[in-house]
């Protein structure tokens, strides 16, 4: 079943952007950004857009050895304001026609980047999740740190279901760092989270403009706190049940290209820019009114 909402992606070239925020990672950065690079993916060239927060440790100095490869764009923020930050700074240098984002740790397989744009590029879908869920098992498995691992994976279900109750989904895995969708979809979005609230404001916004992602499983190698793990027990929680609520509720743009259908003629308005919802409002008040005096 097709439920893509826009053209069907041409048979040339495509490029995937690749968005990498990047902070305190010289352990793993080289190599995320090796296999990255490293891929070869028939009809789908890579644009990698790194994003360093001026790390305290040596990762900017490793990123910034990339510089000069055509495929790299290397942004080097001021300070550290966040994940969400990052990202969104990403999305402004992206050029691609698929975007996707890459942690600069090892948890997640480039190996999966074809199964995620498979349906991306045929056509079917608009957007795509990497699925870490496999039935019966945990989300994490951390052999060092067992409790550490029982209480995210009772939180991930926990906030699985707040997420899926307030949006009306029945997503699985909806914080998966693989979040992969076509460049229009975001398109006259403002994005305004700046840490690992960015999740949730990234695919409640697209969920509430009616893309309908579908899920995909992934490799996934959970690591610790120990590890690097920047997601911060007593901080971050309290900012998703917020941002659940900021977001869903939030004001949105219409959309490009999107068919509003008004009035009680049937007659319609077509979007062709981002529009406030008092224009919209307005749009809809005048057809309908001209329907009534047609009739």
């Amino acid at each position: 079943m097709k439920d893509s909402r826009f053209a069907k992606l041409p048979s040339t070239p495509l490029t995937l952007t690749v968005v990498m925020p990047a902070y305190n990672e010289a352990d793993t950065v080289a190599t995320a950004i090796e296999r990255v690079l490293g891929l070869d993916i028939p009809n789908v060239d890579i644009e990698l857009v790194i994003v360093e927060s001026n790390s305290s440790d040596a990762t900017r100095s490793i990123v910034s050895r990339y510089a000069a490869d055509s495929r790299v764009r290397l942004i080097l923020q001021a300070a550290p304001r966040g994940k969400g930050a990052a990202v969104r700074e990403g999305f402004i240098h992206a050029t691609g026609d698929i975007i996707l984002i890459q942690d600069a740790d090892l948890e997640y397989s480039v190996e999966d980047y074809p199964r995620l744009l498979e349906p991306i590029i045929r056509g079917d879908v608009d957007f795509t999740l990497g699925s870490r869920h496999v039935p019966g098992e945990p989300v994490r498995v951390m052999h060092a740190s067992r409790e550490v691992a029982f209480v995210m994976n009772a939180a991930h279900w926990v906030f699985t279901w707040l997420f899926n109750i307030t949006y009306g989904t029945k997503l699985r895995d909806p914080f998966t760092m693989y979040k992969v969708f076509r460049a229009e979809c975001i398109e006259g979005i403002v994005f305004v989270a700046d840490r690992f609230d960015f999740d949730w404001e990234l695919l409640g916004k697209l969920v509430r403009l009616g893309y309908k992602p579908i899920e995909i499983p992934v490799e996934y190698s959970a690591r610790g706190f120990e590890g690097g793990k920047k997601v911060r027990f007593f901080r971050d929680p309290p900012t998703w049940i917020a941002a659940c609520l900021r977001f869903r509720f939030c004001r949105l743009p219409a959309r490009r290209r999107d068919l509003h259908e008004v009035g009680e003629g049937g007659g319609r308005y077509v979007a062709e820019r981002p529009l406030s919802e008092q224009t919209l409002e307005r749009a809809v008040d005048a057809m309908a009114s001209r329907a009534r005096d047609a009739r």
